[in-house]
């Protein structure tokens, strides 16, 4: 069988431009026609072309170059340059430019804000075009690892503990000084010694610094090489990160917002990311849809439920466990009388009001002795059965009751097919389970562009480039 062979030295008639390099078809087109279609000055980026000095690259480019760059995986200004010399996409997009690393890594050193409403742009683009609903709204969140190491993180126990440590070391430098002086005086063997020492006081000078910023700022931990970033818990241990948040729509499943926060968890995140959906949304979801892990009724409380209906179980509900016989939901409660009623009819009558707190406790007291399932249902004597009721009761009990409703888990069982298919794309697709940057502007805008490109290759998936082109022209 004869073989294919290829040749270096043919001659070969080139197209005249580079314009025909690209197909029609090609993603890198519905890229660019994207970032036209934005508005950079709401993103915050300066476009003016009569300025003096010397001509820098225009800023659409460099946004088309990050944005498109980022659909690769490539999140590196040096890879970035690369791809300009040898990728014809990318030698296509830029028009021929090549800009070297460090213009690319300046461009999104000054404008991280601006870069970080790229996905709103984009988020904005797809409402328009009627690929984004509003309708039904998924959040979720993901641990990222930051660009700093965990060893890096101090608390003032650890503070405390190394001022100790340095101090002992310095007493023996100190001791050693003493003996070398006296043995060799003005040999000047002594020098890497005071050397050490300088160096042990340099560093009690930085620990000290940082463990002042501790106690001012009522910190538990902090990074001295990401001072922003905090220790999160992940499926490979413990590690300095964020927490990366997105806000994903039911319709097509496009990412209408997402954020970077320095949180260990969820907890505080429902309403936050609510908002900012609804600053891009320019109106509230009618349904918004959570795991157990956003749950923290206090916050919840902010929630309009007449606007937005609010999906989200309750950790009994989603560990899916039997609940116990004498479990907490078997009690009801009278509202007129102020008191439970335990599942055999007895009473729990109001005992008292916690401190700090919005709490109220309920006590079964002397019937409880009596009753024939003591020492299963309480074993307290005095008091009996305890119940505590928190202020929240109701919102609990109403969400509780609308996440059980046969829509509210037809939506549900939507919500994984959704709000995790970003996640799988950043980790896998663009090996991006960790970020570059350091800061709460660097990661957020790196996650912008993360899922804007993910955004623009699910519109090319649902309309094909062609189609997505001619609609982004004519806007």
């Amino acid at each position: 069988m004869a073989y294919r062979c290829g040749n270096r030295e043919q001659k070969m008639l080139l197209p005249p431009s580079v314009e025909e390099y690209i197909a029609e078809d090609a993603p890198v087109r519905a890229y660019d026609a994207m970032i036209e279609a934005m508005d950079l000055e709401v993103m915050g980026i300066e476009e003016d072309g009569g300025k003096v000095g010397n001509p820098q690259y225009h800023p659409r480019a460099m946004v088309k170059l990050w944005t498109y760059g980022c659909s690769y995986g490539f999140r590196s200004s040096r890879k970035l340059e690369r791809a300009c010399h040898y990728d014809l996409s990318f030698i296509w997009l830029m028009g021929g430019l090549k800009p070297d690393h460090k213009t690319i890594s300046e461009f999104r050193r000054k404008n991280k804000q601006a870069l970080g409403r790229v996905l709103s742009q984009t988020a904005r683009i797809s409402l328009d075009m009627g690929l984004i609903s509003g309708n039904v709204l998924f959040m979720d969140g993901t641990k990222l690892r930051a660009n700093a190491s965990l060893y890096r993180g101090w608390t003032q126990e650890k503070c405390e503990r190394e001022l100790s440590r340095i101090d002992g070391q310095i007493e023996t430098l100190l001791t050693e000084i003493g003996l070398e002086d006296e043995a060799e005086a003005g040999e000047g063997s002594l020098v890497h010694l005071q050397e050490e020492l300088k160096d042990q006081e340099r560093m009690k000078d930085r620990i000290r610094e940082v463990l002042g910023r501790l106690q001012e700022d009522g910190g538990t931990w902090l990074n001295t090489t990401d001072e922003e970033c905090t220790r999160v818990k992940g499926r490979q241990g413990c590690h300095a990160g964020y927490s990366g948040q997105v806000v994903v729509d039911d319709e097509h499943g496009l990412v209408v917002s997402s954020d970077v926060v320095p949180e260990a968890n969820d907890t505080q995140q429902f309403v936050n990311q609510l908002e900012q959906a609804r600053e891009t949304l320019g109106r509230a979801g009618k349904v918004a849809v959570a795991d157990m892990g956003y749950v923290n009724y206090e916050r919840l409380e902010a929630v309009d439920r007449d606007e937005t209906t609010v999906i989200i179980p309750s950790r009994t509900q989603a560990r899916r466990k039997e609940v116990d016989p004498f479990d907490k939901s078997r009690f009801v409660y009278d509202e007129e009388t102020d008191s439970y009623e335990c599942p055999l009819g007895h009473r729990l009558e109001f005992g008292n009001e916690a401190r700090h707190v919005k709490e109220r406790h309920y006590y079964g007291g002397k019937t409880c002795r009596s009753c024939e399932h003591f020492g299963q249902c309480t074993t307290s004597r005095s008091r009996g059965r305890k119940i505590r009721r928190f202020s929240f009761e109701g919102l609990r009990q109403d969400l509780e009751r609308c996440y059980e409703e046969p829509e509210s888990q037809e939506i549900y069982r939507r919500r994984k097919a959704r709000v995790e298919h970003p996640f799988g794309h950043f980790k896998r697709n663009l090996n991006a389970g960790y970020f570059l940057l350091r800061g709460l502007d660097g990661v957020r805008a790196e996650m912008s562009l993360m899922a804007a490109s993910f955004n623009i290759t699910r519109m090319i998936t649902i309309l094909g480039v062609p189609t997505l082109v001619h609609a982004l022209q004519e806007r």
